[in-house]
């Protein structure tokens, strides 16, 4: 199989996976929205789990897998006995640093909390002593989430993509049951039923690392002799990683203050950025990072082997198939924004009020959209080009450029400036990345603007028009049952994504909707 069509079948596998796992994701939030709704106590969990979550960062998806792939891909080249030994080694390295943080996290957390609010969220005693707690609970989270990345990282190296791809989906069953199981025993207990999250958290986190073992097993890998965590290869993975630690603590600087800025507004302004957030993750997640990951592989195995023409090729790939992917996705999801939310999250504690402020905060982030799934092929390319301090120090003036702006017009705008200066920033890095590959692969403004891009944004704009013409004509926009909203919502997107493969094909493009579609479902 050509590297291409390798390329397109590992992503669309991934995709699949990570569809699945969103879908539960996405099941979890809609239960989480109705029990809890937006409330100063469910600011409470979302800043007590972004203490981790800003951390896994660097140990997980960020930093530590754009810098470990492309070596342990090296190293995998003298066999997969000296592999073994690389992955247990950065294990053993791996889950040394992230305990001792954890521990860390747990010990100091009130100080922690202090740090990321507002004095109007910490003048709450109940709601400041909640955040602690759970910021405790689901401190040892990041050592979790760190080892499964681990674990995926490799696993991908021996293309299974699909089964480490759906590890996550583990995570959000075992929320899913704690929200529905443990808030009565909770309460019953003294305790606020918000605790459940974090039990759910801690256990999820643990039990997706644990799924992926017999997978390891399965390429027999599971032999922990022949550790050296001093070896050359360690080192550089670590040397890759404290480069990278730059820009991941001049992105958490932006999510701190960001987290700071909101906790000032309004009560809920951290939940309706989170809700907000996690729609636009959904694309971003299945998509985005799925062509990444396959990006980081592919990618790297043809550059480390001396292919640059084509190593450029699975590069300029992977970027018009994230285009391809995500220009539809952001048309539909802005034309039926409102729907979205209604369909989401509006029922139970989630009220009328709640979804105006989510679905404003949506549509700001929704403007960066299609960067963010360029982010995530152009950045880890960078490890690979032995380039690591590029998008460290791009990052880190974005970062910069963006806590200027949201500082400047919090007061004026309110806390939704907050999603619009992420997305200006991501506009920022792509732009900036993109000019900078020009110069080491020595490509053109062709690479980044050949014929198939012009007809993507043409297709996505018609896509855009076309469901927002379902949305207003097939339906009354005045009805209020979620149920009608669902139908309008189904046909208009259905409608929409239709309307979208038929533009790329008349602009004879077809050839990418076949390579996209027809190709997995050959060989599956």
């Amino acid at each position: 199989m050509s590297n291409k069509k390798s390329f397109l079948v590992s992503s669309l596998k991934m995709g699949v996976a990570t569809l699945s796992s969103r879908v539960l994701g996405f099941g979890r939030e809609i239960l989480f929205a109705n029990i809890f709704g937006a409330s100063g106590l469910t600011d409470a969990f979302h800043i007590a789990f972004r203490i981790p979550n800003m951390l896994r960062d660097l140990f997980a998806e960020g930093a530590f897998s754009s810098a470990f792939v492309p070596i342990f891909t090296d190293v995998k080249r003298k066999g997969d006995e000296e592999a073994r030994k690389l992955l247990w080694s950065m294990f053993l390295v791996l889950i040394s640093i992230t305990i001792v943080i954890s521990l860390l996290i747990i010990f100091f957390a009130p100080s922690l909390v202090a740090l990321l609010t507002d004095e109007l969220f910490t003048s709450n005693v109940e709601r400041f002593e909640v955040t602690v707690l759970l910021t405790r609970l689901m401190a040892p989270f990041l050592a979790f989430v760190s080892i499964a990345a681990l674990f995926m990282g490799v696993l991908n190296t021996y293309k299974m993509f699909f089964g480490p791809a759906m590890a996550p989906a583990t995570f959000n069953v075992i929320m899913i049951l704690a929200m529905i199981f443990l808030p009565s025993p909770l309460k019953e207990a003294g305790y606020h039923p918000i605790l459940s999250l974090g039990i759910g958290v801690f256990f999820g986190g643990f039990i997706q690392m644990c799924v992926q073992l017999p997978m390891l097993k399965s390429k027999k890998l599971l032999k922990f002799d022949g550790i050296n965590t001093r070896s050359p290869a360690v080192r550089e993975i670590l040397k890759r990683m404290s480069i990278g630690t730059i820009g991941v603590g001049a992105t958490q600087i932006n999510l701190l203050v960001t987290t700071f800025l909101a906790t000032g507004t309004v009560v809920g302004a951290v939940s309706w950025l989170q809700y907000a957030f996690r729609l636009f993750q959904f694309p971003v997640g299945i998509l985005g990072v799925s062509i990444g990951n396959s990006n980081l592989v592919h990618f790297s195995e043809s550059w480390k082997s001396g292919k640059k023409d084509e190593a450029v090729a699975c590069l300029q790939t992977s970027y018009l198939t994230s285009l391809f992917t995500l220009m539809p996705a952001l048309a539909l999801i802005y034309a039926l924004a409102y729907d979205c939310v209604v369909i989401s999250f509006q029922r139970g504690a989630f009220s009328s009020a709640d979804t105006a402020m989510v679905v404003m905060t949506l549509k700001a982030y929704l403007v960066g959209l299609p960067f963010y799934g360029l982010y995530k092929v152009f950045s880890p390319s960078f490890y690979t080009l032995d380039k690591p301090k590029i998008p460290v120090i791009i990052s880190a003036c974005a970062v910069a450029l963006n806590i200027i702006f949201c500082v400047s017009l919090i007061d004026l705008v309110g806390f939704k400036i907050l999603a619009f200066g992420t997305s200006l920033s991501m506009i920022f890095i792509i732009i900036v990345q993109s000019f900078v590959l020009c110069r080491i692969l020595g490509i053109g403004a062709s690479f980044f603007f050949p014929l198939r891009f012009f007809k993507i944004l043409a297709s996505g704009a018609i896509c855009y028009i076309a469901t927002d013409w379902a949305r207003l004509t097939i339906f009354d926009p005045t009805y209020n049952s979620v149920w009608e909203t669902l139908l309008a919502f189904s046909v208009s997107a259905l409608f929409g994504a239709i309307i979208y493969v038929l533009a790329t094909c008349a602009m004879g493009d077809y050839k990418l909707v076949a390579q996209f579609f027809g190709r997995f479902l050959k060989r599956k």
